[in-house]
């Protein structure tokens, strides 16, 4: 019997109906299979040790190591490897990251089935997908380098910043992120308080509050998650 060829993608993402609906769309085109379905990113880091994979599909939001550590990761480890990041974030604050990471996609959640596919064969044949808004403003980024007007004060945060400030967002406390992190209490604290300063609040407390709020906007139901 002939060996079957299909592409086989790994989905790695907190909610389960949200893995099941990624599979019921990657397997309904022909030539795909999703060989694994996982909820957190160390999982995928033990799977890739003994299995290959034509493609990584991979939440931001995952509890422990977040998406864009886990693209790092993996691309230390095997730097050809296939990554789309697929999120409900938004794109102008995360899609630059995640390609900067390694990632070769980045796409919305919401996305239909038909532009989700679009993305993975584009992915799998050697492309990068993002949006056509994402693409004008990383050129427009590139153009004025750490001067464009464009960029908010939440683009200015680092990698590390910005996961510091969601997990505020979820009503971690400051030895919560260290332990989740491996990281010292003092380096977090330094991390909250670059944030403090670049996006201007006059405290904690307002940092805290604004956390909190970016993130039930930004990812409805998983404060405190």
């Amino acid at each position: 019997m002939e060996k079957s060829h299909k592409k086989r993608v790994l989905i790695v993402d907190d909610h389960p109906m949200m893995r099941k609906g990624l599979a019921n769309t990657i397997e309904s085109e022909p030539g795909y299979e999703v060989a694994f379905k996982l909820e957190k990113a160390e999982q995928v880091l033990e799977i890739l040790e003994n299995n290959e994979l034509d493609l990584l599909l991979v939440d931001i939001s995952l509890p422990g190591m977040n998406g864009i550590e886990l693209v790092k990761n993996v691309v230390f480890r095997k730097p050809e490897q296939k990554i789309i990041v697929i999120s409900r974030h938004e794109e102008n604050l995360y899609a630059e990251r995640a390609l900067r990471a390694g990632a070769n996609g980045y796409i919305m959640k919401f996305e239909s089935a038909e532009v989700i596919l679009k993305a993975v064969r584009k992915v799998l044949n050697g492309g990068v997908y993002i949006s056509d808004a994402v693409s004008d403003r990383m050129l427009k980024n590139s153009m004025f380098g750490n001067k464009n007007p464009l960029k908010t004060p939440m683009e200015t945060l680092s990698d590390r910043e910005l996961e510091v400030f969601e997990l505020m967002g979820r009503g971690k406390s400051t030895s919560e992120i260290a332990e989740q992190l491996h990281l010292t209490k003092k380096t977090i604290e330094t991390y909250r308080s670059r944030t403090k300063e670049k996006m201007g609040f006059k405290n904690s407390t307002e940092m805290l509050i604004h956390a909190v709020k970016w993130l039930s906007i930004e990812s409805p139901g998983e404060v405190k998650k």
